[in-house]
Formats: structure tokens, C-alpha cells, sequence
């Protein structure tokens, strides 16, 4: 099999994009402003999110502050499943719980407070909150949520317990697509952003997380594709990837695979062969195409494009992505050149032998959208593990499911000198 060279460093740097504005460009998880084009003084609000963009609750927040573009900053903790909580955070937020938000210097803990407190201030996002179809469609969240926690989260289910949590999950599904269907266009509830537009409203945003993770998590531990079995939700979602602000907070069905069980105490399995095809798409890195995303690559850049901005973000990080790698410096360094170039150039690049174990722990530990967006890190994983089939079949070392201290952003932090 012909096989180009691995790029020097110096080489793949030229081939990276610049990185985008920050502050006034696409959502995006590195900020630590928005200002949506408004001066810094106008800013009221400080954000106090995870640092993996991650938190379903942050999300939340994230997500309502970006549709309105409302200038703020962004204070980032560690999720006691990533490593220890920031003491400083302590001795603001003696629980330690995320999110949290100051408006005028007045601290708000808990999602649902801090969005009825925004929409006071700032107005709300379509319908109200406290209006009772709103309240209503708050209640339908709640439901759906008990109904996923408890078939995915109970472990040991027989297979008429298993039959009872998917049927009892379906019809509250069912509930929330009547919802969709009866309204024109693929909101739960439009809000209007102009005479011709309209944007997701306060009422999908509380939806939008933990159908996220249900989509992810149910295609991975059962098997079950919820855009395949719920025509109006795949609908849903279509629109929602077609925002870059959702976009930008979007995670992947890996990172959520393995980041759900420390938080949710488990995540059982109900092995089927759907269910054993799903995970093994899922854990190799090929991703599952439309039923992770439909948003479709080939309209960007070149410039842009998913395998360069994972380029440039492994770019950013590479000495401690080098320094961390269980196989050392040294020797990870020409297979890691290797996956990028192949990334870049679609070609086979032979790594070095001995480098699948590092190319692999690598490939599981990249962390959307704190590392990078959906497709980047499809692209990448992709790269990662078609260069580790290079060298053989050796696995990495196993993903922990009580913790994540595998993906600790403190070393990260400490390189950048933040």
C-alpha cells in the first residue's frame, strides 16, 4: 500500500486555518466574551459554565444568551467528574453546582432560575416561561427525562422491564412530536427573530440538552435511533444543526456515550446487534452520519473545513497532547504527525510501529465541543484510528466509567499559563 510521508510540524502549521473571532464570530466553546459585534462595556452578565461545555444545565444558558445576543462573559469551573472544582469557585458557590450567572454583580445559582431572572431583564425568548403552554411543555421535559433516566440508568432490567422502559420513553416521544406537528415549522415554540425568520424559542431550549443526550445515548446503550423512530424530531433537529449557535454548543455521540455514566451513576446496556453495530461506529470513531448530525460539511471552506480546524486546534495543544500520551513524547510524536496528515490529504500516512495503543488514546479522549466541533473531531477520530489500523489491533487503554479524570483540562490550563 503506497504511503506518503508524516509532515513536519512546521509543514502542518501552514496548513492551518487562522482561528475564528472569538468574541464576535461563531458560538464557540473557547470564549471567554461575547459581544455580538456590542461594546465590552455594555456587558451585565458573567456565565459561570464547565469547562468541557458539556453541563446540560450550562447548555441551557449558553444556548438562550446566544439566540439572544446578549453580551457576557464566560467564567469556566471543572465538573467534579473531570477533577477537583476550582477552590475559588468554592468560596463563591459553596455547593459547587453549575451553572451559576451574575447580573449586576447579583449571583444566581440553578438553571431555571437563571433563566426566568434573564427573561425579566432582557425579555423573553418567544413565549414566556411562566406562560402555561410554556409551563406545560416544561412539564413533557421532565416527564421524557424521568422516562430515559429510568430505562437507561436501571440496571439488570429483564427483557419485559426492558420492553416497558422503551414503550413508556416512546410515548412520551410521541407527546413531544405531537407538540412539534402542531405548530407550523420545526419549533416546539417559534420565536419570532423577524417578519421572515424565526429562531428556536426559551421553551426548545430547555428540550434541546437532554434530547441531545437522549439521541446519544439510546443509539449507543439500546440500539434505538430516536430521528429514525420520530420523524418530527429528526425534523427537530435538522433545524437546530442548521443554526450555527447550536452548532456551536453541539456534542457528539462519543464524548456523551462515555461522559454520561459518572454523571448518571451507570448507563446499562441492552445487547442487540443494533445496539453492538451502533457502539462499535461509536468507539471506532466512524461516527453515525445523519443520526448524529445532518449537517453537511461540503458547504464550508477549505479553509474551515472540519479536518483543518481540528488541525489547528491539535495544533494549539500538541506538546501536552505529546506529554500526556501513554506512549511518551517521542514515540507518539511522528504517528500523531502521521493521523493529521492523513486527515489533511485523505491519504494513507504509515505511523511508526508500536503507535496504535497512543494513536487510540488518543482517539478516545477528544472531548466535543471543548476540543473541537462535531465534525472536526469525526474527521480526526476517523484519521486517528485508520492510521492505528496501520500499525494493528492493539487497544487502548479502557475509557473509565465512575470518572473522567482521563480528561482533566488542569494540564491544558497550566500549558496555556490560564
Amino acid at each position: 500500500m503506497p504511503s506518503i510521508q508524516a509532515l513536519a510540524w512546521e509543514d502542518l502549521i501552514k496548513l492551518a486555518p487562522k482561528e475564528a473571532d472569538r468574541i464576535n464570530g461563531p458560538t464557540n466553546s473557547q470564549a471567554t466574551l461575547r459581544l455580538f459585534g456590542k461594546p465590552e462595556d455594555s456587558v451585565r452578565v458573567t456565565l459561570y459554565r464547565d469547562h468541557h461545555a458539556w453541563c446540560p444545565y450550562c447548555q441551557k444558558i449558553w444556548l438562550w444568551l446566544e439566540l439572544k445576543q446578549i453580551p457576557y462573559c464566560i467564567k469556566k469551573i471543572t465538573m467534579r467528574c473531570y477533577g477537583k472544582k476550582e477552590d475559588w469557585y468554592l468560596k463563591k458557590v459553596p455547593t459547587g453546582m453549575l451553572p451559576a450567572l451574575e447580573l449586576d454583580s447579583h449571583l444566581i445559582c440553578e438553571s431555571d432560575l437563571i433563566l426566568l431572572t434573564l427573561e425579566e431583564v432582557f425579555g423573553p425568548l418567544g413565549m414566556p416561561l411562566r406562560h402555561p403552554e410554556t409551563q406545560r411543555l416544561r412539564n413533557l421535559e421532565r416527564q421524557l427525562f424521568g422516562a430515559w433516566c429510568k430505562w437507561l440508568c436501571t440496571p439488570r432490567m429483564n427483557p419485559r422491564e426492558e420492553s416497558q422502559g422503551k414503550s413508556h420513553f416512546q410515548r412520551l416521544a410521541r407527546k413531544m412530536e405531537e407538540c412539534l406537528t402542531s405548530k407550523e415549522g420545526p419549533w416546539i415554540n417559534p420565536s419570532q427573530l423577524d417578519e421572515n425568520t424565526n429562531i428556536p424559542s426559551g421553551a426548545d431550549v430547555i428540550f434541546i440538552p437532554y434530547l441531545e443526550r437522549m439521541n446519544a445515548s439510546l443509539a449507543y446503550y439500546k440500539g434505538i435511533f430516536i430521528r429514525q423512530e420520530h420523524p418530527a424530531i429528526n425534523k427537530w433537529f435538522q433545524a437546530l444543526e442548521q443554526l450555527q449557535v447550536y452548532r456551536g454548543t453541539q456534542s457528539d455521540f462519543h464524548t456523551h456515550a462515555h461522559d454520561l455514566p459518572p454523571q448518571m451513576g451507570g448507563c446499562w446496556v441492552d445487547p442487540n446487534p443494533k445496539q453492538q453495530l451502533i457502539a462499535k461506529a461509536v468507539d471506532s470513531g466512524e461516527g453515525l452520519g445523519d443520526q448524529e448530525t445532518s449537517w453537511n460539511s461540503s458547504i464550508e471552506s477549505k479553509e474551515s473545513s472540519p479536518e483543518r480546524i481540528a488541525l489547528a486546534r491539535v495544533l494549539k495543544h500538541r506538546h501536552k497532547l505529546l506529554e500526556l500520551n501513554p506512549i511518551g513524547a517521542e514515540i507518539f510524536d511522528q504517528p500523531l504527525r502521521a493521523a493529521l496528515t492523513r486527515m489533511v490529504y485523505r491519504e494513507v500516512c504509515k505511523p511508526i510501529n508500536g503507535s496504535a495503543l497512543g494513536l487510540r488514546y488518543l482517539r478516545d479522549r477528544i472531548s466535543v465541543p471543548r476540543d473541537m466541533p462535531l465534525l472536526a473531531a469525526r474527521a480526526f477520530r476517523q484519521a486517528l484510528e485508520e492510521t492505528a489500523l496501520i500499525d494493528g489491533p492493539e487497544t487502548a487503554i479502557a475509557i473509565p466509567i465512575k470518572n473522567r479524570f482521563d480528561q482533566n483540562p488542569e494540564p491544558f490550563l497550566t500549558s496555556l499559563g490560564k
